[in-house]
């Protein structure tokens, strides 16, 4: 029999693209209707191992993919959100969670493909409202899937009579490691391990593969998807990337266990089939359904051995920034406000510590040019502002009982101190941004300019330092040297200024580097402001 092998390749490759993008669209119209509530469901739901595998299921199947959960579980690790401990729990229920679109695709509603890609359409195009259109885009993406498999079914359908294949798969049947090799290998190429299942299930519904050649190439899937995880955790944190390593390790040992036992798992699936009477698609959605859960099972007990497996494989001190408040019990409130207030009081002092520390890491970023300095200058500010919302919070709680004169003048100093920090985190922002836009304009600072900048940046990290330390220690000759310093800054900033228009007269820097320069050091200068204010409320004035 001839086969076209143009029909074949478009046929495929197209097809291949519309299932990826009906992927997509899918999972982005899910990701919007449910909003912030993915991040919630991962911050909020993931106190214990058990808890954070029926997180990731939920948000795995919002997402309607399990990189998609695992990148987002790495990404709220990185900044301090979640433990590592508490991602290993989501990783194993994402595992179970992207399971879900192969039981989709086993539904056999692919000749209904174009009025559903219509009816999305339609939402889409007709609806001013954002509620309608997220559903449509969901719809559309539905349709799109199933369009996309019906065009890759019919590509590769003449596969079924080519030797060549027909011999590859009985390698594959004599030899699974190989079909591991290639499931791995084209869900590296593909990013998606929906994707290539759903190739699997299409070839499968062909009749193109048999089930011992098949389960193996799924098994490879699985292995395949974590490769994003690993390059998103790439320059994070210790923690993040001892994330992403263990969904690699996770998905490893439970295709090698099931390699050992794949005689009596091939038993297993072909026993389902027959019992529900699956049609081929199904029967591979069975098949990566009873994997993932059956491996979930296994390696839940061992959740401590296997932290303490990837902490052997990627040793060292992980440098974390922790978004949550340390201090913050609401059992204070009802016992005493004026612990309560202390309680706040000790938040505000490691708030005020994270300034200090973002604004060091924007200092080296202005003096290396270190991308690394920038994402931790931007993950601390990032922390203040989550604390400042968290303590917040917790003063307005305070004041809702009642409160003495003291106590009420004490927490309205607490009140402007936090309203401060916050604001030194939003000026080390502006200075990162600064210095963004500097490296990628190629824009130059002279030689006198960066030491006038790191002349004023030293004077202001003591500054904010003080301030902070005057703060905990409610020390009033601290105060007092903070508002001199802050009498430097401002003397500073005016006559580096005038320094740096003289440059920019004689031509030495062009406007676009003054104009970098001079909002560096304004951004500088407001910082002292804040650094006053706090002083000021240990002095009382």
């Amino acid at each position: 029999m001839n086969i076209d092998v143009q029909t074949l390749l478009f046929e495929f490759i197209g097809g291949l693209g519309i299932f990826l993008l009906g992927i997509k669209y899918m999972g982005d119209g899910l990701q919007r209707i449910a909003g912030d509530r993915l991040r919630e469901i991962l911050n909020k739901f993931t106190s214990n191992p058990f808890m954070g595998v029926l997180a990731g299921i939920v948000v795995t199947i919002l997402l309607q993919t399990s990189t998609g959960t695992t990148v987002l579980t790495i990404g709220l690790v990185n900044a301090g959100f979640m433990t590592f401990r508490q991602a290993i729990g989501v990783i194993m229920g994402a595992n179970i969670g992207t399971t879900v679109t192969a039981f989709i695709i086993g539904i056999d509603i692919g000749a209904y493909a174009l009025p559903i890609i219509a009816l999305g359409s339609f939402l889409i195009f007709f609806f001013k409202n954002p509620k309608f259109s997220n559903i449509g885009q969901t719809v559309f993406g539905f349709g799109a899937l199933f369009l996309g498999l019906e065009l890759m079914s019919s590509g590769m359908s003449p596969l079924r009579s080519l030797e060549a294949f027909h011999n590859l798969t009985v390698s594959m049947s004599s030899s699974p490691i190989l079909g591991v090799v290639i499931g791995t290998v084209f869900t590296v190429i593909v990013q998606s391990s929906s994707a290539t299942i759903g190739v699997l299930q299409s070839l499968f519904g062909q009749g193109a593969i048999e089930l011992d050649a098949a389960l193996p190439v799924l098994f490879g899937d699985n292995i395949g998807t974590t490769i994003t995880a690993v390059l998103a955790a790439l320059g994070a944190s210790v923690a993040a990337k001892r994330a992403a390593a263990t969904h690699v390790v996770f998905n490893v040992v439970g295709t090698t266990v099931v390699l050992l036992l794949l005689g009596v798992f091939t038993q297993l699936v072909t026993l389902l089939q027959t019992q529900f009477n699956l049609n081929p698609e199904m029967t591979i959605a069975f098949a990566h359904g009873s994997f993932n859960i059956l491996n979930t099972i296994v390696q839940f007990p061992f959740i401590g051995a296997l932290a303490w497996l990837v902490t052997k494989m990627i040793p060292g001190e992980d440098t974390l920034i922790e978004y949550k408040p340390k201090h913050l019990d609401p059992i204070f409130i009802q016992q005493s406000s004026a612990l309560a207030l202390d309680q706040a009081k000790s938040e505000i002092i490691r708030m005020g510590d994270y300034a200090h520390t973002g604004l060091e890491e924007a200092h080296l970023y202005v003096k290396t040019q270190n991308k690394k300095h920038a994402e931790i200058a931007l993950q601390v500010e990032g922390a203040i502002n989550n604390l400042d919302r968290e303590i917040t919070g917790y003063l307005v709680d305070i004041s809702a009982g009642s409160l003495t004169e003291s106590e009420s003048a004490k927490h309205t100093s607490l009140m402007n101190s936090v309203r401060d920090i916050e604001r030194i985190g939003d000026h080390l922002e502006n200075v990162v941004e600064l210095i963004d836009y500097k490296i990628l304009n190629k824009v130059n600072l002279t030689e006198p300019a960066m030491e006038d900048l790191n002349t004023m940046f030293d004077l202001t990290l003591q500054t904010v330092k003080q301030a902070v330390e005057a703060l905990d220690t409610n020390d009033s000759d601290a105060a007092r040297e903070v508002i001199q310093k802050e009498d430097q800054i401002d003397k500073m900033e005016r006559t580096y200024r005038k320094k740096h228009i003289i440059r920019m007269n004689e031509a030495k820097c062009s406007g676009t580097a003054g104009i970098v320069f001079v909002d560096i050091i304004s951004n500088l200068e407001r910082v002292g402001d804040h650094a006053v204010n706090i002083a000021e409320v240990v002095l009382g004035d």
